[in-house]
């Protein structure tokens, strides 16, 4: 007996895996794991076999789910990725009790159109959508993973599927990171041979105005290359006798935002550019002395860049920014007639702790640092930022300063477009989906960033050690398994549903898309890995 094969039973299932509410971080993410593994249970497969769903820690009461349907004759493994976190529904104001009700949000949003944009406005009237925070990033792709288990299981299709979703993606992909260990160990001690990572990701507009459906050969990579600025604290009435840290932070965010850089071209496509995603002082409260640290956190998209080639980039503008700084502030000092307090020098975090090792000794440092970790009400970003900060204090003769770090998290970029099994498999989507009057393009980088980033790895002159050595927090709170990221060498592949307005209180999936026409083409897709159906032939 099918519990998910008919169109009506898939959407009551996206309903049901909606309502369990698990924005990152919440009760609701760590329970959510238990709720799915009893769902997974009551499949047939996994009543006789249910030693196939298990659970698997990712730090912090939450773990990942993993599910094996395996064919007694099948050597090849299809890994099904998702993640079911969310991001947190603030923005929903008074509608927010329905956030996790995707049927009784779309009728409710039906009595209050002014609370959508235009667009939304008229998706919401035509029917063809259903609203909710989940519904497409990205319940839907667990839900389109769960369906294709439970058919392989019950028709005995020639091929292991090992659905794995992860909690956390939407803040430290912690998730994830804990998922590649054990894939590894399955691979290594279980004989797993792994075809291909194929990832449930709904598809992203390329812009505002974009409605065309996207299928995903690899996945954009992202790094928050950091500085934190020490100047000089001073009194407000004797402004010339320090240099804040906001002034010299100003130059080195106009250095960044937009800066064209950091931007990469790949196969047609390119980043976007880099932004700040966080800048301010480091004053808990308000006085009249001037502040003398701050911190910014700069978002930067990479496509073949490494992390050492992205700090080396780094260092350069900053280095600019700083030599502009101070002309800038020598111009001021000179027009005053006042001495300046010295010249601001940049330094990467490696160097500061090298320094503070060798001036403090490494019990001491390792105190210090073990004092900020303890610290449970700052995430990993701040628990960086507040790392550097706390040596800078303990070496302020290196000031004015900038100190350059790495923020996690961080995400490489993947891409396997041209490898063979990917290029058949999209010909395979794109020539099937006609079926339903339907294009798929394809892009090289999904631009939503994703898990993906932590299998295919990529990196034979180790440029990720520039991570690990620059970022405060690494080895302690957050790292990254690089090495068996080597071991995962399958190819990638991002195919969802169609939907819009991630992360917005708009957020839509399109109802046939979801529940007619990616059932069956990834239903297809997988029947063509497992040597069931024939790639149709090239016009």
């Amino acid at each position: 007996m099918y519990l998910f094969d008919t169109p009506e039973k898939l959407r009551s299932l996206l309903c049901e895996i909606v309502s369990w509410d698990s924005r990152t971080l919440t009760e609701g993410e760590r329970f959510f794991s238990w709720k799915l593994q009893n769902k997974l249970g009551e499949l047939a497969y996994f009543e006789k076999h249910p030693e196939h769903v298990t659970l698997h820690d990712a730090g912090l009461g939450r773990q990942v789910v993993h599910a094996l349907y395996k064919h007694p004759e099948a050597t090849e493994t299809i890994v099904l990725i998702s993640h079911f976190d969310t991001v947190h529904t603030d923005e929903y104001g008074a509608l927010e009790p329905l956030a996790f009700y995707p049927e009784e949000l779309t009728k409710k949003l039906l009595e209050d159109k002014d609370a959508l944009t235009e667009v939304a406005r008229a998706d919401l009237e035509s029917g063809n959508y259903l609203f909710g925070r989940g519904t497409m990033d990205m319940k839907m792709g667990l839900a389109l993973h769960m369906q294709l288990i439970e058919r392989a299981s019950i028709e005995k299709w020639p091929i292991n599927l090992l659905l794995c979703t992860v909690p956390d993606e939407e803040v430290n992909s912690a998730g994830m990171r804990a998922a590649v260990k054990e894939l590894v160990r399955l691979q290594e001690e279980e004989g797993h041979q792994y075809k291909l990572f194929l990832n449930g990701e709904p598809s992203f507009s390329q812009g505002p105005t974009d409605t065309k459906e996207y299928i995903y050969s690899g996945t954009i990579g992202k790094i928050m290359p950091s500085a934190l600025f020490y100047g000089k604290e001073t009194h407000v009435g004797e402004p010339l006798k320090g240099i804040t840290a906001d002034y010299m932070a100003s130059f080195l965010t106009q250095a960044m935002e937009w800066n064209p850089l950091f931007q990469e071209t790949d196969l047609g496509e390119s980043t976007p550019l880099p932004v700040t995603l966080l800048q301010k002082d480091l004053k808990i409260q308000y006085s009249t002395q001037t502040p003398q640290r701050a911190a910014a956190l700069y978002n930067v998209f990479m496509f073949k860049r490494s992390a050492t080639e992205v700090m080396d980039l780094f260092e350069q503008v900053a280095n600019e920014a700083m030599t502009r700084c101070n002309e800038a502030y020598q111009a001021v000092c000179s027009r005053e007639s006042v001495e300046t307090i010295g010249t601001i020098r940049v330094l990467r975090f490696e160097e500061l702790l090298d320094y503070a090792i060798k001036k403090l000794g490494k019990g001491e440092v390792a105190r210090l640092k073990q004092e900020v970790l303890l610290q449970e009400d700052w995430d990993d970003r701040e628990q960086s930022i507040r790392i550097v900060d706390t040596l800078m204090i303990e070496c302020q003769e290196l000031g004015p300063a900038v100190v350059l770090f790495y923020a996690p998290p961080y995400y490489p970029a993947v891409n396997t477009s041209d490898d063979p099994l990917v290029i058949e498999s999209i010909q395979f989507l794109q020539e099937r989906a006609q079926v339903f009057d339907l294009k798929l393009d394809q892009v090289h980088y999904f631009n939503g960033i994703c898990d993906l980033s932590y299998v295919h790895y990529k990196d034979e002159g180790d440029h990720w050690k520039a991570f690990a050595k620059n970022t405060p927090v690494y080895g302690a709170t957050y790292d990254i398994p690089f090495e068996d990221m080597r071991k995962l060498t399958a190819p990638v592949l991002n195919v969802g549903p169609f939907g819009k307005d991630a992360h917005q209180k708009s957020e839509r999936v399109h109802i046939d898309s979801a529940f007619k026409e990616m059932p069956v083409l990834l239903e297809q897709l997988v029947k063509k890995l497992a040597g069931m159906q024939q790639l149709p032939k090239s016009r």
